[in-house]
């Protein structure tokens, strides 16, 4: 069974990928402003930020605690 892992759309895991959302720690998934000038577009990804993601049922699949704060800190484009 897969673990520590965030079930995501494949357009919405490539700009995690990229740094232009992220999921803090909390759950809160964020998606930066930049992300409308870089690409003259993303206007239907701001609807969902600030919005709350679901963990999995299995406790043993929530994502890591540590690993989401890493990519806050240091992947997501401020």
């Amino acid at each position: 069974m897969p673990s520590n892992g965030l079930l995501l759309r494949t357009d919405i895991h490539r700009l995690f990928d990229l740094g232009y959302v992220t999921v803090e720690p909390e759950g809160c998934f964020l998606v930066i402003d930049r992300l409308k000038a870089d690409f003259d577009n993303g206007k239907h990804y701001y609807g969902f930020h600030g919005t709350s993601v679901r963990s999995p049922q299995s406790k043993s699949a929530v994502p890591s605690q540590s690993a989401l704060a890493w990519h806050h800190d240091n992947r997501f484009l401020r």
